[in-house]
């Protein structure tokens, strides 16, 4: 086939878009299964509900946010999504990013950032960019994930001591912050003792009294999330925890904050001003949530296709293209709805599987199960205590990374637990982003500097049996990769092993994986110096995927002649006894 030809039928695949778009495979409605598709999606929606909530108010933008979002995005990306499984919604990582841009920006950027990191997700899956999370190493995902579970620890803090007004955007000083608030009246209580003007007894006794309570509700949720599990496995810790707390400060009139009120229907769907300045001023961000949706997304999607189910056939494969197909439409939608960016959700997948979830159909249920509660039930829920949702977090953030992952990353190389501390260090301290770009910087470094340690060059002794003259040749070996961070090194050792008694070299090329335009002008530049110092250079065993690059930088016009290529080495040591012979008997 000819390149045109090829490129034809490249350019015909990626226009060809039906492997991207829903079709009947996606369902099974055999009775067995439709019954395990609907018990997994009630389950999924009654673990997901507190998290959507909490995410909501962990973005900035409120509860009924993560409610639609959960709803809107979670039908949409189960219905165009590339897993049979993946359940997806508010995360606490998007949550992290949203956070600081609702600070900066306001609360009516988000739909418009919404919609445009929709777009970008869209367009990587229309491209075909879907493997390209798999060039991401281990430790920074790893990192990274820490960084986000910090984050997401940190950023309760406030909430967990009753302090509704402390912001910032380093969470970290927001949380020292927040606790120095609440302890602000016991210390105005030991001051009052030695000086003659006292506090306000009241304002102390209530925000006391606001912080010991908010405290003991974290406490209470995160105890029934830890321990239930351990006695009844099949209820929802989470929703029993916050439906728990909720009882007894509604009973005690807890001095608590409460979500508050929510809508009672979905909102209709709005397009967002989208002016020039404004789309000019938030591209950067929605950049940011587009990568972390897709980056969380496809994770989440590769996971939940090799987790365990009691079926032969698995969860099935997932098709990382139409994934992000699915995720960006699901982000379009969830912001014309006033909802959140949204991304496959790890946890929520996982509780999918392990609940039986066959097909597609088990997600929509669980956006239903979400939907039911708009509509049924938001006057409970706007009585639960901002608290719960903390405690909620707090205990989810623990669980987004094990101990034991920690300690493999960390005891693995040392290059890797240095990309792994360094990725959760900067995630936590400066930028999401930033972290996975710093990361990704670092390990690259070290994969160049073990390929570059691994490019090698040794003199070999000529085969056979030896010929008078043989010590006037040289037979240099290279291998693994010519490349830029190993050229300048390569070249050194062949011409310092070079003696100056040595008339012919013979470069033996076939050992090389790679080479790049450094290496190949680094080959170039070692046969012009040996020739120019009057040593005879013969190259044996170019390979075809190099000879171009080479035949670029101009090597084969440094040699000598043109006939001084070889693609076996007796004949290139033949040649090369030939020629030694000839300069010695001319000599004569």
């Amino acid at each position: 086939m000819s390149g045109r030809a090829h490129l034809l039928t490249a350019l015909r695949n990626r226009v060809d878009i039906r492997d991207l778009l829903p079709s009947r495979a996606d369902y099974d409605l055999r009775p067995r299964t439709l019954r395990s598709d609907l018990l997994a999606g009630v389950t999924v929606g009654v673990v997901a509900l507190p998290l959507a909530l909490a995410f909501g108010v962990s973005s900035g933008v409120g509860p009924a946010a993560g409610l639609v979002t959960a709803v809107v995005a979670g039908i949409v990306a189960a219905v165009f999504g590339g897993s049979n499984v993946q359940v997806s919604g508010p995360t606490g990582a998007m949550a992290v990013v949203l956070a600081p841009i609702v600070a900066q920006h306001g609360l009516g950027s988000v739909a418009l950032v919404t919609l445009l990191g929709g777009v970008m997700v869209l367009a990587c899956g229309l491209l075909r960019l879907g493997r390209v999370v798999t060039y991401i190493p281990w430790p920074v995902v790893e990192g990274f994930t820490l960084g986000i579970a910090a984050i997401i620890f940190l950023q309760q803090v406030p909430a967990a001591f009753g302090v509704t007004d402390e912001t910032g955007h380093n969470t970290l000083l927001t949380a020292i912050r927040s606790i120095g608030t609440a302890l602000w009246p016991w210390g105005a209580v030991v001051e009052s003792h030695f000086s003659r003007g006292g506090v306000d007894g009241g304002a102390v006794d209530g925000g006391m009294l606001t912080w010991v309570w908010t405290l003991a509700v974290v406490a209470v949720v995160a105890a029934v999330m830890l321990l239930l599990p351990r006695v009844a496995r099949a209820l929802p810790a989470s929703l029993v925890a916050v439906a728990l707390v909720t009882l007894i400060a509604e009973l005690s009139d807890a001095p608590v904050p409460r979500i508050g009120e929510l809508p009672s229907s979905l909102p209709f769907p709005v397009l967002p001003d989208a002016t020039p300045g404004a789309v000019r001023d938030l591209v950067g961000a929605a950049l940011a949530i587009a990568a972390l949706a897709a980056i969380e997304s496809l994770l989440s999607a590769r996971v939940a296709a090799s987790m365990p189910t009691e079926t032969p056939t698995g969860t099935g494969p997932y098709h990382p293209d139409r994934e992000l197909v699915g995720q960006g439409l699901a982000s379009l939608a969830s912001g014309l709805f006033g909802g959140i960016p949204a991304t496959g959700a790890i946890a929520r997948t996982a509780v999918n599987v392990r609940s039986g979830a066959r097909t597609r159909l088990a997600a929509v249920v669980h956006a239903l199960v979400i939907l039911a509660v708009i509509y049924l039930a938001t006057g409970p829920v706007g009585r639960i205590p901002l608290a719960a949702l903390a405690g909620v977090l707090m205990v989810t953030s623990f669980r987004m990374i094990g101990a034991a992952t920690i300690r493999s990353v960390l005891t693995s190389t040392r290059p890797d637990a240095l990309t792994f501390v360094v990725t959760a260090v900067i995630t936590v301290a400066f930028d999401l982003i930033d972290a996975v770009q710093i990361g990704l910087l670092i390990a690259a470094f070290f994969a160049l500097r073990a390929v570059a340690g691994s490019t090698s060059v040794r003199l070999e002794p000529l085969p056979g049996v030896a010929h008078e003259g043989d010590e006037r040749i040289a037979l240099f070996r290279l291998e693994g990769a010519m490349f830029f961070g190993a050229s300048d090194r390569i070249l050194g050792e062949v011409t310092a092993l070079t003696p100056g008694s040595v008339d012919v070299v013979i470069l033996r090329l076939s050992h090389l994986q790679l080479v790049d335009a450094t290496g190949a002008r680094a080959l170039a530049d070692l046969v012009a110096e040996l020739e120019r110092r009057g040593v005879t250079v013969l190259v044996k065993g170019i390979r075809p995927q190099h000879r171009r690059i080479l035949e670029a930088v101009g090597l084969h016009r440094e040699l000598r002649h043109e006939s001084h290529l070889f693609t076996a080495l007796p004949a290139a040591v033949a040649f090369a006894r030939s020629h030694i012979r000839q300069t010695t008997s001319g000599g004569r």
